[in-house]
């Protein structure tokens, strides 16, 4: 989209959360005069701009679509309820789409169901170390159009891709990373297909004079690739390293950009993990707490468990039911040297359903309950292998309380719950900094 072409037309931005604000800010730099709509599902928003705006808050905010020329759709509204309200007349965008089109620098796009914010992160630490000028955008860094007053064809853009970013893209990055592809987001996306066919965006506009750098191991990442234009670079992740993501794509793209080996070494040997995936709160009482809350899906979990190894003597687990099975997960479970499983509705009851199905319950004994957790499963039984003790709470407080009691000292609690947090919380930061506070606040007792 070229930006004169809005010049006539009327402009709505649908949903006004992180990237609305930035889309408002910065078509108000090129149309001054302009009177914009804000749509929102919120009765009330803060810090809203008082002048050359027109607000539609509410539930029926969906219907300020049909007095507009170009809506600006924000990612977390699901394309199928915008798509069945527009006219052909009428023209249907995005922050992302905006940025694509008027960026002369390189775009690395990097999608994947898990993994990308640290690759993302990861892949921008090697290129600062290299030096070059690079801008760390999307999810997990600052919103992109801020930047394209003052880019240059020098600048870099390493941009973490959401599935919500990509369904309506119609523009691939110079640069595609695609990690994984697990069961995520279907309450948004309807379908797996849909799912996989969104990711598929971020290599499916590429050309010949393209890369596509991916993980030749996931069968579904596989099916993507093979149908590519793009010059094919795969990756096959080597090892656990200590912030779950692979190592493999920062180097890959270190190479491409020739930077020097060494760089690249110390890049990645400086690199912090990111805050809720694998953070080390501390050690209180003899018992090391380790935030994983950004482990929303069963496979992240699992591989909390695998970089962990045999430390993890308690287990914090469960949240939103989004339909995704826990058997794999079970089967983890199962094999790990926890001895504690604290559960969080709802999945709680269907990360235990998956251990009973396992076959590894005795014939007498029960589950034991926290007070406050009323939807506990009726007649649960123990596992004959396995966690020995298995609780059910719904709160973080009270969970994190167990964990003290039941954790052998020197053994580490971990909350990975395999699960979103929109049951119980905010989002996963809620979740996390939940933890985090408790663990400490209990230290003190």
């Amino acid at each position: 989209m070229i930006i004169e072409e809005l010049t006539d037309k009327k402009i709505l931005i649908l949903g006004f959360a992180r990237e609305g604000r930035d889309t408002l800010k910065f078509l108000q730099q090129h149309f001054p005069s302009k009177v914009f709509g804000i749509a929102d599902e919120k009765e009330s928003l803060a810090n809203l701009p008082k002048k050359k705006v027109k607000l539609f808050l509410g539930k029926k905010y969906l219907r300020a679509i049909r007095q507009y020329d170009v809506v600006v759709k924000s990612p977390g509204i699901p394309l199928k309820m915008v798509q069945p309200l527009l006219k052909k007349s009428q023209s249907l965008t995005s922050e992302t789409d905006i940025f694509f089109s008027l960026c002369q620098g390189t775009i690395i796009g990097v999608t994947g169901t898990k993994g990308k914010s640290t690759t993302s992160s990861l892949i921008y630490s090697v290129l600062k170390e290299g030096g070059k000028k690079v801008q760390l955008v999307g999810n997990i860094g600052k919103p992109a159009l801020q930047f394209l007053a003052r880019q240059t064809t020098e600048d870099i853009f390493v941009f973490e891709l959401s599935s919500f970013q990509l369904e309506h893209l119609g523009q691939s990055p110079h640069i595609a990373v695609l990690l994984n592809l697990y069961q995520e987001h279907l309450n948004h996306h309807g379908t797996f297909s849909a799912y996989a066919k969104a990711k598929a965006n971020i290599t499916a506009h590429q050309s010949e004079s393209d890369f596509l750098i991916f993980n030749k191991d996931d069968k579904e990442v596989l099916k993507i690739a093979k149908k590519s234009k793009a010059q094919k670079i795969p990756f096959i992740k080597k090892s656990v390293s200590p912030f779950l993501a692979p190592i493999e794509p920062a180097l890959l793209i270190g190479k491409l950009f020739s930077i020097p080996q060494s760089n690249i070494q110390k890049a990645i040997k400086d690199f912090q993990p990111l805050p809720h995936r694998l953070e080390n709160v501390g050690t209180y009482k003899g018992i090391t707490f380790i935030n994983d809350s950004l482990a929303t899906i069963p496979e992240a979990t699992i591989g909390a468990l695998d970089a962990l190894g045999k430390n993890v003597s308690t287990l914090i687990a469960g949240g939103y039911d989004r339909g995704i099975s826990m058997t794999q997960l079970a089967r983890r479970i199962e094999k790990s040297s926890i001895t504690t499983l604290i559960l969080f509705p709802d999945t709680g009851k269907n990360i235990l359903n998956a251990l009973r199905n396992r076959g590894n319950f005795l014939a007498r004994g029960r589950l034991k309950r926290h007070r406050s957790q009323r939807n506990y499963p009726p007649n649960a039984k123990q596992l004959a292998f396995g966690p020995k003790n298995i609780f059910f709470t719904d709160n973080m407080k009270e969970a994190v309380k167990l964990a003290y009691l039941h954790t052998k000292r020197r053994g580490s609690c971990l909350l990975s719950p395999a699960a979103s947090s929109f049951n119980l919380f905010h989002d996963y930061k809620d979740r996390g900094d939940q933890f985090k506070k408790a663990a400490k606040q209990y230290a003190r007792y």
